[in-house]
Parts: structure tokens; sequence; C-alpha cells
């Protein structure tokens, strides 16, 4: 896999040295620390589009949630929104708390909630979120250690989980009628297609829809790569051992296995890392305000996190080949909102599908990816609110929760690893030749 991507002038082999040497290391280190190692979230969200067809009771598909002791005491209280102490005192929390509220749009709708959806889509066009948030007050609503909940192979597959992605890609990617082929690539194919035909079609497509197959594609192979990375090679005496399994990663990425679909994948994987790698740069100026903190309640710990995510930020903005997200919705303004709107709730709609996995690991690390790429696209299209912050307080126009935030870490920490996998891939393939 060498090569320039499609749709930005950035070749493979900068991204693979870029992130193995300044990216990977980094955010891996961040990924442990308390602020960014806990996530709320609610994996018992009811299936909104058809009957739950059963939870996987493999134990691989379990996930720990974290006993309240272990919560440190900052995140708990909720007074993690990132504030300093100084703007805790200032009317401005409570502008940026109601504005928060705003922001939080919930599947059951109090009238006060009403009330707040209203005036939320009221918001500026760019405000709007890419994803369906969890309600972090409900009952149901739990923390969970990433760290003790590792994504990997759980054994989840078949009608359930073809479901899930068949849904995705062929009831909200783009794709007119004339085009018969699945887009789903678990989907058995259509007679003697090779593909081209339907990449002739995906060409033709405006830049828009062709970025958010791509997005999904990357998302996907990115899954599939942590799980051949990840997986369950053998259990002796009930001792698991986990590992790369590169006939796993043959079958599912492999030219001749895919009928040459397993690179476009995997550039699709790539585009995907630039998208988000792209969005950490264009977020920076909101953290870098001394105004905001990465508060868990241990000074010390939260300012070594802090100095951590600002480095990280350095280094992305010293990445000379980003992604142009300017040249997309960039035609005629009511074409371009109007393509944007459409953009912004298929992408939504993705994210409420993942309360339809049946694996509650799989769900777990599905619900984050889709909520980081979400929060990715909420900062791209958020520019000019970003700029104008304040810097001594906490700031009306654009707005981060702390889910978002450690969403936007974590998800980028998973495509950052992708790539690392398949250098170590590249590696295994070349020793079993």
């Amino acid at each position: 896999l060498t090569g320039v991507l499609d749709d930005c002038l950035c070749d493979i082999e900068s991204i693979d040295d870029f992130n193995t040497f300044k990216i990977f290391p980094k955010i891996q280190k961040l990924q442990e620390r308390d602020y960014f190692r806990y996530y709320k979230v609610n994996l018992k969200r009811p299936c909104p589009f058809w009957a739950d067809d059963g939870h996987c009771s493999i134990k691989d598909c379990h996930v720990e949630p974290c006993p309240e002791s272990k919560i440190p005491v900052g995140i708990k209280a909720g007074s993690s929104n990132k504030y300093s102490k100084a703007a805790n005192n200032s009317k401005e929390l409570e502008d940026c708390e109601q504005a928060n509220k705003l922001g939080a749009v919930n599947s059951t709708l109090s009238n006060q909630s009403k009330e707040a959806f209203i005036d939320w889509a009221r918001y500026d066009d760019s405000q709007d979120h890419f994803c369906e948030l969890d309600d972090e007050r409900s009952p149901d609503a739990q923390y969970v250690d990433l760290l003790l909940n590792p994504e990997r192979y759980t054994g989840y597959k078949g009608p359930s989980a073809w479901r899930v992605w068949n849904s995705i890609y062929e009831e909200n990617c783009f794709k007119p009628r004339s085009v018969y082929r699945p887009l789903n690539p678990l989907a058995p194919s259509r007679g003697g297609d090779d593909g081209e035909s339907f990449y002739t079609w995906l060409e033709g497509l405006c830049l828009e829809k062709r970025v958010f197959y791509k997005l999904i594609s990357g998302l996907h192979a990115s899954i599939n790569l942590h799980l051949c990375a990840n997986y369950l090679l053998e259990e002796t005496w009930g001792k698991p051992r986990w590992g790369p399994n590169v006939k796993e990663f043959t079958r599912r990425f492999n030219p001749t296995e895919t009928k040459g679909e397993g690179p476009r994948r995997l550039k699709n994987l790539y585009f995907l890392y630039l998208i988000e790698l792209r969005a950490l740069s264009k977020v920076a100026p909101y953290f870098e305000r001394s105004v905001v903190d990465l508060y868990t309640g241990n000074g010390h710990e939260d300012a070594e996190s802090k100095a951590l995510l600002l480095d990280i930020f350095r280094d992305t903005k010293s990445f000379h080949m980003h992604f142009d997200e300017k040249s997309m919705f960039a035609g005629d303004k009511k074409g371009a909102k109007s393509l944007k709107e459409e953009f912004r709730l298929h992408f939504k709609n993705i994210s409420r599908i993942m309360d339809c996995v049946g694996c509650d690991k799989c769900r777990l690390w599905g619900k984050l990816q889709t909520q980081g790429l979400g929060t990715a696209l909420k900062i791209l299209f958020s520019e000019k609110e970003i700029q104008s912050l304040p810097e001594n307080s906490p700031s009306k126009g654009f707005q981060l929760t702390r889910q978002e935030i450690v969403a936007l870490v974590n998800a980028f920490g998973r495509l950052s690893t992708s790539i690392r996998e398949l250098q170590n891939f590249k590696v295994l393939l070349q020793q079993t030749r």
C-alpha cells in the first residue's frame, strides 16, 4: 500500500512515518490518563430501528462497568467540564452549562428538553451535532474504564452483526438507485463484478458524498484491523492468548480474496486518519486557552494531561499535508447548506444504529468511535466559532462536553493504533512468504 490518496495531496508513506514517530507514542500515553480512560456510556438503550435480535452471550462480549469508588472525584462530581476555578465563579459558567444542556439532545424529551431542543435547533448551522449523545444523567449510563475493556475480537458475528453494517452502508451512505451492487463489503457480490464499475460510479459522486462513504469504509477497516490484531489465538487452561491473526487479516484485506477491495478499504482508513488529524489541529485554540482544564480533581495530573494534549496539537499542526475541508460544501450557499444537513443527518443516524449492536464490547467501541468522528466533523464545520473564542471565559459559540473530548481522543487513538498495526502485519506477511 503506497502512493498518494484520492481527494487529497497526501501520500501513505508520510502518514506512516508521522504516525509511528510522532503521534502514536504520545496518544498512547494520553489515553492512559484518568481524564481520557473513563467514558460514560449507556449500553442499555434499545435499538430504535428493529426488534432487538438478542444479546451476544459470549463472555468476551461483556463490558465490566467501573465501580463509583474508582472514578476520580472531579469527573464523578460532574464538574469536569474543564473550566478552572476562576471561571467557576462567573456568570459565564451558567451560560456554558445552559449551552451544554442545549447541545445534548436526548431521546426522551421532557418539556424543559423540548424547549432546549427548539433553542438548539436555532443554533448556527456549524454548531449542529453529528451524533446523538447518550444522556449522561440516565440511570442506565455507567462509567467504563476503557483500559480494562479493550477493543478486540469477541466472536460476535452472524446475522445480527451483518444487519448493523448492512443498514449503515445500504441505508445511510449515498447511492443512486441505478447502482445495484451492495455498498456493504460483507454482502455477497453480484455476479462477476470486480468492483471496478462501482468505483467508477463512486468517483462520479460529488466530493462530499464520496467523503462520507470513505469515512464509513475507513471506520469499518479500522475496526476490522483491531479485531485481526487482537484476536483470540488460543485458550489453554482458561488462560486466553491474544495476538495478531495473519490469516484473518488476509481474508479481510488481501486483494485476491477481496476482489481488489482490501487495499481500497485500507486507503479509506488513511483518509479517515487525515480527517480526524485535521480536526485535532483545528480544535487546538479551544484547549490552548488558560480557562480550559482537563479536570479530574488531581491538579498535578490535570496539568500533565493538558501539557501532553497541547504537545500532540503542536505535532498535528506541524504535519504538512492536511486534508482541506474548505473544498467541502463550497458550492452555491443554498445547495451547500442542504447537502451539509443531509450529511449530518445521515451520520447522526449511524450513531443511533450503534445502539443495535448485540455485543456490549462492540457497542461500546462502536459508539465511542462514531462519536469521536462526529465530534471531529463538528469541529471541522465550526472553524469561525473556534477562532473567535474568548480567552478568559467559557465560550458561548462553541462547546465540547467531556464525553465528546474523551471520544475524540480515543477514536483518533484507535486510528493511530490501526496504522501502527498495519506496519506490524506488513512485517508478519513478509515473514510468512
